[in-house]
This record gives C-alpha cells, structure tokens and sequence, in this order.
C-alpha cells in the first residue's frame, strides 16, 4: 500500500473526485468523520508532523462544504436513534465528530459549524470535568522534548527509567512515541511524576508548556474546562466521553482502563446534566484497543463507541467499535471523499484492516 499511496493521492483520487466516480460508487451506511481541532489564528506550528492533527480554519470549511454538497451530515442524535433502530440513515450519510475537547473546539471549530449548519459529536477527557487548567500529558511531553537541549539525558520516576540521546526533530518524536506507550502502564499520577521529573532532568526554561499570555498557543494546547464544555453543549453540540486522561488503554492494568472509560462518563454527565451515550478510545488504532477494551466500553453503558481508522460508507458498524476516518492536515479534498465514499477502507479490508475482526473477537 504505501508504494501505491502516492499514485492513489495525487493521480487517481483527484481524478475520480473530478469524474463524481465517489459519489456515485459510495456505498449505503455510514461514514464517521473525526478532527482533532482547527489551528487558531496567530499560532506558529510547534512540530509539523505534531500539529498534523488540526486543520487551518478555511480547510475545515472547505471540508464541511464538499460534505453536505454531495453527502448528507446527520446530527449525533440521528446517529443514535439509528442505533437504536429508530431511525433509517438517509443515503450517503456521514457523522462528525471531534477528538481531545482542546478550546480551540469552542472558540474557532464551533462557530465554522453553527454557520454551516451542522452539528458535531465532541469527545472530552475528564480534564473537562473541572475548573482549573489543564493540558494532555502526552502533548505536554512532546513539547519538553522538543525544547530540551540536545545530549545526552536520564529520567527516572515511578518505577520507569529511560536514558539516551536527544537530537534532530525524527529522533525526538520516536523517542517521545516511545515513552507515551511506557507512560500508559501507569495511573496519572504516576505520569504528572515522571513529567515532573523530565522538567528537572531535561533543565527547560519554565514548568508550563507555553507563556500564561500567548492566547493562540492556549487554544492550540490547553483542554475546555468545566464552563467552556457547557457553552460548547449550550451551543447544540453533542458531547461524549474520551476517557478520563487518555492514555494508551491496551497498556494499562485492567482495573485502570475500567475506571478510565466508566468514571468519564460518571463525570461527564455530572457536570452536563444529561446522558452521555458515546465513548472514543484514546489514540483509537489497532494497537491502543484490545478486545477486552470494547468489552469494557460494552459493560461501562455506553450505546457506542468508536475507533480512529478504518471508516467510510460500506463499511461495517460493530457498536462498539465503529470505524472513523481519522482527518489530517495533509488530507485534500479528494482524499478526503476517497475516504468518505469508501474507496480507502475497501483497500484496507483486502489487505486484512478490518475493525469488524476485533469486535468479533471481543464477542468470543
């Protein structure tokens, strides 16, 4: 696939997008679109590759366009009734959806969408669930390992050692990748430690990730707190829960990932007042949800809950694993319709990617 991908992006998907190949071809069900954010204005890029997940605010619009001109956006509510089997999906129907719950989701996605009309299903961490600040741990990380000084280095805290060398941008993101699978075998206390400890190993300049007064940078990293979640669910948006600190669930104990994926919810419809019916599996991918993960997800009461790859229309719906097609910065409109009509997703299947597997190992 990946000697193939080039040609598919910048021959074959502009072409067929060109032709209405897409449209026409897409299949019947349900494609799940999800972002991470829209890049605020003023924000300088801290790590191309790092920022990758969030898209300039005119791209979204342009996205969102190209959506409701040749597909039909339903509302998370439709989306629920149909898993209830109250409700039969209009053709060529797509879901969005919004991973993290980072300010920039209140201050520069939502008004993109209440002037285009549609609504959005945003999944929030815990962190939302309260008053004070807060930020990813693993975004967090990223950035100290990024402004450290190069050279050598060692950490220790909370039973995890590491020790190497920092050097060029490559080094560092899979040096920090690294650490984050690491880092998920512990509560978050035992990873605000280590982070802690990094501070004072790694000699950086400040203990917080970016200036109190540098506004853009705010609303690229820091997380909606307890009054922002009820303005973004104030403003007709649907929120559901996204663990309680996002780690990588596969790699913690399993009494901690219960707790991660049940208390998120407890919090959550704590503050909102209402249900919280729909769970996103941190980082989402094949390595970060196991079987025994959906179980959890299943027993927790939640109505569903969704992957981060392997979406797009034609494709299969377990309830709880329900595939999404994960957007990128890189991602043009072209690919991202490939995705959308299931063009993309029925390439995976033939080489084996297929999110119906794990839920059918997860039934036994």
């Amino acid at each position: 696939m990946k000697i193939v991908s080039p040609l598919l992006k910048r021959v074959v998907y502009p072409s067929f997008a060109k032709a209405g190949v897409f449209r026409r071809a897409a299949a019947a069900g349900l494609a799940v679109v999800t972002y991470h954010g829209v890049l605020p204005q003023g924000y300088e890029l801290a790590d191309e590759v790092f920022d990758s997940n969030l898209l300039p605010p005119d791209v979204f619009r342009q996205q969102i366009r190209l959506l409701k001109a040749r597909y039909t956006v339903i509302s998370p509510e439709e989306m629920l009734l149909w898993s209830e089997k109250k409700l039969v999906l209009p053709p060529r129907a797509v879901l969005l959806t919004c991973d993290d719950g980072l300010v920039n989701n209140l201050t520069e996605m939502l008004p993109v969408l209440e002037e285009e009309g549609v609504r959005c299903l945003f999944f929030v961490t815990g962190a939302s669930c309260d008053d004070a600040p807060a930020t990813l741990w693993y975004e967090e990380f990223f950035l100290l390992l990024l402004r450290a000084a190069a050279g050598s280095f060692e950490i220790s805290s909370a039973d995890i050692e590491i020790s190497g060398t920092l050097a060029g941008r490559d080094q560092r993101r899979a040096l920090w990748w690294d650490l984050v699978k690491q880092l998920s075998q512990l509560d978050a206390a035992g990873r605000k430690a280590f982070l802690d400890a990094a501070r004072v190993r790694l000699r950086t300049d400040s203990d917080a990730p970016f200036p109190a007064n540098d506004l853009p940078s705010q609303r690229r990293f820091r997380l909606l707190n307890r009054s922002e979640l009820k303005q973004l669910g104030s403003a007709g948006m649907t929120i559901g829960a996204h663990s309680v600190s996002h780690p990588l669930l596969s790699r913690l104990p399993p009494e901690l990932a219960r707790a991660e994926i049940t208390e998120s919810r407890a919090c959550l419809e704590a503050v909102l007042e209402k249900r919280v019916w729909a769970f996103a599996y941190p980082f989402g991918d094949a390595q970060s949800v196991t079987p025994e993960i959906l179980v959890m997800a299943n027993d927790a009461g939640y109505a569903a809950a969704f992957l981060n790859w392997g979406g797009g229309l034609g494709a299969e719906l377990p309830p709880f694993a329900i595939p999404r097609i994960h957007v990128t910065a890189s991602m043009d409109l072209a690919e991202l319709e490939a995705h959308v009509a299931g063009f993309y997703s029925s390439l995976q299947r033939h080489v084996g990617r297929n999110p119906r597997d794990l839920w059918r190992r997860a039934q036994g």
